[in-house]
């Protein structure tokens, strides 16, 4: 009895506070409206290239339509992939979150952005940029090939075509800084040997400078290089090798403005290391349901929200007065409940 009256009182005590004291929403800036409208207009012209010269759109698995959602598995393919994660990462107002937190990590008008993208999560990749132009700064992009399940697993339209179109519809101002084919250790290992040859070539034809080192060391140093040496922010997206490394300790880093992260293990560090260890502001975009939880992101909307009508949250437990009553109201509730217990105990 006195159980279920400890959980009655602590279930009124969550809802108390998630009803009386929600989470504070962010003011919607111009440059964070901007950013959404921009992922809004790449969105749509990205839907025009696909219906008109393909690959065709699965209405199945994009039932938004939107050409940013690739098949399960492809030539590309590395690791298995969450559909509804895929399609939450098309909401346009996703590029207004990236832009409040990189105005957060303190990314401002001609500052430069390194952005290490994989191929699972076209979407994100299209947020970033959107938001990084909105705001006024360069990005500087590697682009890793490979892709998880419902990424840019098809070649015929993987990230760097994807890149290009961005460039044509004005989304982004510059090619990509470099590309690598991505995978196991970012040189393909989990590739059939002419699957990998193929990306090589492809990458050499774009004209874009391939990264292609024979250890990940060597691939994350190659990076840094090519990034800088102090860029203002740095953006993950998704889980390339070379990006997060290949440490599991990485899978315990919390989505969005990461506010630290632990050393790996030695050689298993990845360029989110090296950045933060040289005090460069990280944004790790990976767990979806993570970030949508933390910042009022719907899961797997349909139809998608028009761009600006999000209730995006801060993500931080700011302190409400009416906290501190909840969680005394509740503690003294427990005192009471465990001194009946202690009473009934004795008389009996």
């Amino acid at each position: 009895m006195l159980l279920a009256a400890a959980a009655v009182v602590s279930a009124a005590a969550w809802i108390g506070a998630h009803v009386l004291a929600p989470p504070a929403e962010l003011a919607w800036t111009a440059e964070m409206s901007h950013a959404a409208a921009r992922m809004r207009a790449a969105t749509a012209g990205v839907r025009r290239l696909r219906e008109t010269a393909g690959p065709p759109l699965d209405v199945g698995l994009d039932p938004n339509r939107t050409g940013l959602i690739g098949p399960e598995y492809g030539e590309l393919f590395t690791t298995l992939g969450d559909l509804e994660a895929k399609r939450t990462t098309t909401n346009p107002d996703l590029a207004a979150l990236l832009t409040h937190l990189l105005e957060r990590a303190g990314v401002g008008q001609g500052d430069t952005v390194a952005i290490g993208a994989s191929g699972s999560f076209p979407a994100l990749l299209v947020a970033t940029l959107a938001a990084t132009e909105a705001l006024g700064a360069r990005p500087v992009v590697v682009l890793s090939l490979g892709a998880s399940s419902y990424g840019a697993t098809d070649p015929a339209f993987d990230l760097l075509r994807l890149h290009r179109l961005l460039e044509e519809l004005g989304v982004v101002r510059s090619p990509p800084a470099a590309a690598s084919v991505g995978g196991a250790r970012d040189v393909g290992e989990d590739f059939e040997p002419e699957v990998r040859e193929r990306m090589v070539a492809r990458i050499r034809a774009s004209g874009v400078p391939l990264v292609d080192e024979p250890t990940l060391a060597r691939a994350v140093a190659r990076r840094m290089e090519i990034y800088g040496s102090r860029p203002a922010a740095f953006v993950n997206v998704g889980g390339a090798d070379a990006n997060i490394g290949v440490s599991p300790t990485v899978l315990n880093l919390r989505p969005g403005l990461v506010d630290s992260v632990p050393a790996p293990p030695p050689g298993q560090g990845g360029v989110l290391h090296e950045m933060a260890a040289r005090g460069v502001p990280v944004i790790h975009l990976l767990n979806l349901r993570g970030l949508a939880l933390r910042h009022g992101l719907p899961w797997d909307p349909a139809p998608l929200p028009e761009a600006g009508a999000t209730r995006l949250t801060r993500g931080e437990a700011e302190r409400s007065p009416i906290l501190p009553v909840i969680s005394g109201a509740w503690l003294a509730a427990m005192v009471i409940l465990a001194a009946a217990g202690v009473m009934i105990r004795r008389r009996s």
